[in-house]
């Protein structure tokens, strides 16, 4: 296996030298720590769902739709689904991969899968969320700007829908 940064954003060409396929082509790895286990000693549910949030934060920083400071809009999940496909256990190394597969004018959907590190890769987690933006100070909802719906396009091939 690869030396890969955890933490730092691993673009499309690393993903496909680990062997995740398209259409990944963002991604983040990590390890799995003793604290997200469970008593039975593999990755408790829960943490999937934490590894999806990680990996959403600099996802949207780096697709322009927002950079969390004061101005930018509330992100909102809607939805949030997880399939778990095989266990895990201390010590794992695994990559989140995510993209946008559909986007609205203020609300798009995320797909994510759990990429397990080793000899053989392996999915081990398929996820979903659907998240809305909403303005930070006024009711309503906010616009997901144009960069951030050029990058859906271009860099996820995602499908804008109404």
């Amino acid at each position: 296996m690869p030396d890969i940064p955890y933490h730092t954003p691993l673009p499309a060409e690393t993903l496909r030298a680990l062997g995740i396929p398209a259409p990944w082509t963002f991604g983040l790895a990590d390890r799995v720590r003793f604290g997200e286990l469970d008593a039975i000693g593999h990755v408790n549910h829960t943490a999937y769902l934490r590894w999806y949030e990680s990996f959403r934060l600099p996802f949207l920083a780096a697709r322009g739709v927002t950079d969390y400071g004061p101005a930018s809009p509330k992100l909102v999940l809607k939805q949030v689904q997880c399939s778990y496909l095989a266990e895990m256990g201390m010590g794992e190394d695994y990559v989140v991969t995510g993209r946008v597969s559909h986007f609205r004018t203020t609300s798009f959907t995320m797909a994510f899968a759990v990429w397990r590190l080793g000899d053989t890769m392996d999915c081990t987690s398929e996820g979903s969320a659907i998240v809305v933006l909403l303005n930070r100070d006024a009711p309503g909802r906010y616009a997901i700007p144009d960069a951030g719906r050029a990058a859906f396009l271009s860099e996820d091939g995602a499908v804008a829908e109404g």
